[in-house]
């Protein structure tokens, strides 16, 4: 019988997520500046980076460590801007995303 690791769930889970985020932009149904495509990108690449991690898997863990690194910026971005109440670049800074 087939068996999953903890790993690999752990990766397939945060691949899954970077894939929907991915997709959904794709198809013009996200906006890249929305928050639910940046909490996408922050929660998957951590997984995949995490995952990467445990298999001692270095250049992933560079690559997902600094897709992660670079969503939380943009996740920061949104929360400082909504509590300030300035338009994000977009202009749906008072939309829920």
């Amino acid at each position: 019988m087939f068996e999953i690791t903890y790993t690999e769930t752990v990766g397939s889970i945060g691949v899954f997520l970077l894939l929907i985020a991915f997709f959904m932009n794709l198809i013009g149904a996200m906006s890249p500046s929305s928050l639910v495509y940046v909490c996408l990108n922050l929660l998957g690449a951590g997984l995949a980076c995490y995952a990467s991690w445990l298999l001692d898997f270095f250049p992933f863990v560079v690559l997902e460590g600094t897709w992660a690194v670079v969503a939380a910026f943009a996740l920061g971005r949104i929360v400082v801007r909504r509590v300030l109440g300035a338009p994000s670049a977009s202009g749906d800074a008072g939309k829920a995303g």
